[in-house]
C-alpha cells in the first residue's frame, strides 16, 4: 500500500509543454508513471511527448479521467492553476513552483478548505511511492521500495534520508516533500498521520528545519498517537536568529521555532532524534530492532 498516489494515479501536468515541465514529465514517464496528458493554455489539440496537450483542466480530466495534478506553472499564474485543477475535482495537487506569492496562497488555502482536493507545495519536490509513481522531481534511482515514509521540508535532505534509509537496508513506502515556504497545503503532522495510518508503514522519518511550528505540532500529536518509531532531524541548528536560511519559512521567528528548542519537543514526545541526516537510517534500523538481527 502506500499514501497519495500508486500506479494506479493518473496524472496531468500543468505546464507540460515548458522547458521545466517537459523535462521532469519526460523523468516521470521514464519512471513508469501513468501521466495520461497535460494543460498548456492555447495548446489544446496538439502532442507533447506522446501525450494529448489540453487547453484547460476541465478538458483534461473529462478526456482522461485525472486524479493527480503536478504544476510547473509561472509563480504569477501557478495560484489559478492550483485552484483550477481543485475546482474539476483532482484529487491531489502537487505544486512544484517555488515563489508564489504568499497573498496568493493565502487565497489559494481558503478556496481549498471546502474542497476535496489534497495540496502538496508549493516550492517542493513533489511525492514519490517506489516501483509505482513519481509525480515530483526527485531522483527515482534513489528510492528503493520498503516501509518506512518520509516526511521533509527539504527536498535535497529528502533524497539524502532516503538514501540513508536504503543504505540501512531498509527501504521506502512514499515520501513526501511538503514544501518549505510560510504557507503549504499538507503540514508536517497531517502528513506524518497519514503514514502512521498507513498499515504497510513500519516506521518514519520526520524532516523539518527552522521556523514555524509544524515540527512541533507533529511531535505532540506523534505523542498522543503512537504506534511507529519515528526518527527526527532538524536542518539549521547553527543558524543565527532572525535571518531567513534557505526556505522563505526558514526563519527563527520565536523560542519554539530553533532548531535546538524544536529537537527537545521532539524527543520529549518519544521520537529518535538524530542530530546529522547521517545517522537517519541507522537511527531507524536501531528503532526497528533490525541491527544485527
Amino acid at each position: 500500500m502506500s499514501i497519495l498516489v500508486n500506479k494506479d494515479s493518473k496524472v496531468i501536468v500543468q505546464g507540460f509543454t515548458g522547458s521545466e515541465g517537459s523535462f521532469h514529465a519526460s523523468q516521470m514517464i521514464e519512471y513508469g508513471t501513468n501521466v495520461v496528458g497535460g494543460v498548456t493554455p492555447g495548446k489544446g489539440g496538439n502532442y507533447h511527448l506522446e501525450l494529448p496537450v489540453f487547453n484547460t483542466v476541465a478538458e483534461a480530466v473529462a478526456e482522461t479521467g485525472a486524479n493527480v495534478s503536478i504544476i510547473f506553472v509561472p509563480p504569477a499564474f501557478a495560484a489559478d492553476a492550483i485552484m483550477e485543477a481543485a475546482a474539476e475535482g483532482v484529487e491531489l495537487i502537487v505544486a512544484i513552483t517555488e515563489g508564489i506569492p504568499t497573498r496568493d496562497m493565502i487565497q489559494v488555502k481558503s478556496y481549498l478548505s471546502d474542497r476535496k482536493a489534497r495540496l502538496i507545495g508549493p516550492n517542493c519536490p513533489g511525492v514519490i511511492t517506489p516501483g509505482e509513481a513519481k509525480v515530483g522531481i526527485m531522483p527515482g534511482f534513489v528510492f528503493k521500495s520498503g516501509g518506512i515514509g518520509i516526511v521533509s521540508k527539504s527536498g535535497t535532505l529528502t533524497y539524502e534520508a532516503a538514501d540513508q534509509v536504503v543504505k540501512a537496508g531498509l527501504g521506502i513506502s512514499t515520501a513526501v516533500g511538503i514544501g518549505g515556504d510560510p504557507i503549504i497545503g499538507t503540514t508536517t503532522k497531517e502528513a506524518v498521520e497519514l503514514l502512521m495510518n498507513d498499515p504497510e508503514t513500519d516506521g518514519i522519518v520526520m524532516i523539518g528545519e527552522i521556523g514555524g511550528g509544524m515540527e512541533a505540532e507533529a511531535a505532540r500529536w506523534i505523542k498522543e498517537n503512537p504506534g511507529k518509531p519515528v526518527v527526527g532531524f532538524i536542518a539549521g541548528q547553527t543558524a543565527p536568529p532572525g535571518r531567513r536560511m534557505g526556505h522563505a519559512g526558514a526563519i527563527v521567528g520565536g523560542a519554539e521555532d530553533t532548531a535546538a528548542a524544536k529537537m527537545k519537543i521532539m524527543a520529549e514526545c518519544g521520537i529518535t532524534v538524530v542530530e546529522s541526516p547521517a545517522r537517519i537510517g541507522e537511527a531507524m534500523a536501531e528503532a526497528l530492532g533490525k541491527v544485527g538481527a
